[in-house]
């Protein structure tokens, strides 16, 4: 039928060609049909191959996405997380956790009831603090305990006699820290006139700090001397006991508690955020609500301390033969990799925000924490997991999502980045011997110190890079 349409649409001049065998004849046109048929079908298996062959490498490439984020190992090749194409078919496969998340607190401040008294301990009744005692006595967990925590007078964090006075009235605390210079106070914002009449907002500088807040910052002084920066008493610690600002940063952090020993309740955010949740609401989210006493975030993407210690090598935040030797030393003390079934959600926190009872067992976990930090490296997230899991069941805790610990806060770049020689140090040979000069004068001696064992033979556990090296 089409060949005869064809055909009367053919001009008188071509219609004799096609009474004669032209090239419009019906004879040739009969046969047009099965050589377009035949031509269509060599492009459609073209096209039918190419879209086979091009599933058949997206389901090759998702395949290799899923092995490299499986704990099993598996025959696909090296995952190189880095490239673009790897970040696109990971986010098809695996949903990216939410930045920033709504966290469930209560509309008013002023319908919260405060607990009255305290917490009781039925694990640990009396703690007490003493110089320094040997490192493994005390994880054993007693009734009545007396342990190294801190610094005594002259000695490293002393106040202004004007601080002391004024802290010794707070019992509940919000503390932050600026050393070195390197921060300037950011203003807490949604706080309520409950809040601000029943919190301390102390703000913890040392001398070179309070100094350059003075010169960029407008600092009112109060009747009584003490110094003030908006909501913020400023209050200066004097003879560090560091040479390196990063770890003299751990003193009001991990030490609230010995700065400020009458207080019950604190939560600790670091000097580069701007807090934006009220503190009460935030004592009653984390705290009371589920009948918790120490509260601390997930970190964003590692789970073992050993992700975390191959991420800070990886990044160039710590000298790497020192975070090596760290990490070897909780291997060879029993810190495996964290699992699903440890008990635990995480055994890496996000530690810029802290939120606690100043119960006798958290005291006891802040002390212990805290000689880690001195012992070994200043990167606290290190030895948080090992901590806990030297204390185990004594110590309960409550790791709230990292997506709510997002929201709790705007961070503000530093000012000023701060660091040690030592955080370039290369090799262990560069601390030791007589030709030896990047040992820092005071603090952190235990990584100088000969260890009790031989850790040459201590494999570090091997672990998948799940984030880039330079994010969190």
């Amino acid at each position: 039928m089409r060949t005869t349409r064809r055909t009367d649409r053919i001009e008188p001049k071509q219609r004799s060609d096609v009474k004669g065998g032209g090239p419009f004849s019906p004879r040739k046109l009969s046969q047009d049909p099965w050589r377009m048929i035949w031509r269509r079908g060599f492009i459609r298996l073209v096209f039918v191959s190419a879209i086979i062959w091009i599933l058949l490498m997206l389901i090759a490439l998702l395949f290799h996405v899923w092995t490299c984020q499986s704990t099993t190992a598996s025959p696909s090749a090296v995952c190189r997380r880095h490239t673009k194409m790897f970040l696109m078919l990971e986010s098809i496969i695996v949903p990216k956790p939410l930045h920033r998340c709504p966290i469930p607190v209560l509309d008013d401040p002023y319908d919260i009831v405060i607990p009255k008294g305290r917490t009781p301990d039925n694990i640990l009744k009396d703690l007490q603090y003493s110089m320094w005692k040997q490192r493994e006595d005390s994880f054993k967990v007693n009734e009545t305990m007396k342990v190294h925590c801190g610094f005594m007078k002259d000695g490293g964090g002393d106040m202004d006699a004007v601080d002391v006075k004024y802290v010794k009235r707070c019992r509940f605390v919000v503390a932050s820290g600026i050393f070195d210079g390197y921060d300037t106070p950011h203003q807490p914002t949604n706080i309520s006139r409950r809040s601000e009449k029943l919190f301390c907002f102390l703000m913890v500088v040392d001398e070179k700090s309070l100094s350059l807040i003075e010169q960029n910052v407008t600092v009112r002084e109060d009747n009584a001397g003490g110094k003030w920066v908006g909501i913020w008493r400023l209050v200066t610690l004097h003879n560090l006991p560091y040479d390196e600002p990063r770890r003299n940063g751990k003193v009001p952090k991990i030490l609230t508690h010995r700065l400020f020993p009458q207080a019950q309740y604190s939560i600790w955010i670091d000097g580069k955020m701007e807090l934006l949740v009220d503190p009460l609401l935030m004592l009653e989210r984390y705290l009371w609500r589920g009948n918790y006493t120490f509260a601390i975030a997930t970190h964003k993407h590692h789970r073992s301390i050993y992700e975390e210690g191959d991420a800070i090598k990886r990044r160039k935040r710590y000298a790497r033969p020192l975070i090596d030797l760290h990490m070897k030393i909780y291997r060879y003390e029993g810190m495996e990799l964290w699992r699903p079934d440890k008990g635990t959600v995480s055994d890496v926190p996000e530690g810029a925000v802290i939120i606690r009872e100043h119960t006798a067992v958290n005291n006891l976990f802040m002390c212990l924490w805290f000689n880690e930090v001195d012992l070994f490296t200043p990167r606290d997230q290190l030895s948080f997991g090992y901590v806990a899991f030297r204390l185990r069941a004594h110590f309960r805790f409550f790791m709230f999502p990292n997506c709510e610990y997002n929201s709790l806060f705007n961070l503000h770049r530093h000012t000023r980045e701060h660091s040690s020689v030592v955080e370039w140090v290369k090799s262990l040979d560069e601390l030791t011997g007589s030709n030896a000069t990047l040992k820092e004068s005071r603090g952190g001696l235990g990584l100088w110190t000969p260890y009790p064992a031989n850790l040459t033979s201590v494999e570090v556990p091997f672990v998948r890079r799940g984030s880039l090296a330079g994010r969190r």
